[in-house]
């Protein structure tokens, strides 16, 4: 059985970046909400001198994942060039597809340090209406 998958990216930000980041993670969650009703979770949350994002995202299966991935593709290739620097780092808790893996390390580049934790040993999902 595929369970969740948790994908956490870190990126650095341009310098004076931060507000325009800001607005494009409202933007782009309200597309996502609308665009992509099987992601259980995407947030956005910056360090304390507003240097680095963390992206935070919950997806039910692998699929949904490599459905994201395509749905954002044009949206990710414009924040590297006015608001993201460059990825710091990314994990994966889950069995991300070889699709998934595949597009994470082309997106990522060389350098990128990978992180995946595929073996869930306990825990559990809540879903709220």
């Amino acid at each position: 059985m595929s369970g969740p998958l948790i994908f956490i990216a870190t990126n650095k930000l341009k310098p004076g970046a931060f507000d325009a980041e800001r607005q494009r993670i409202r933007d782009l969650a309200k597309f996502l909400r609308a665009s992509e009703p099987r992601l259980i979770a995407f947030n956005e949350y910056v360090n304390d001198d507003r240097s680095e994002v963390s992206v935070a995202q919950i997806h039910p299966d692998a699929a949904s994942m490599e459905a994201h991935i395509e749905i954002v593709k044009d949206r990710a290739a414009q924040a590297y060039t006015e608001t993201l620097d460059q990825t710091v780092r990314i994990q994966i808790f889950g069995t991300p597809s070889s699709n998934v893996l595949a597009a994470l390390r082309l997106h990522a580049g060389t350098g990128v340090r990978l992180y995946i934790h595929a073996t869930h040993i306990g825990g559990f999902t809540r879903i709220q209406p």
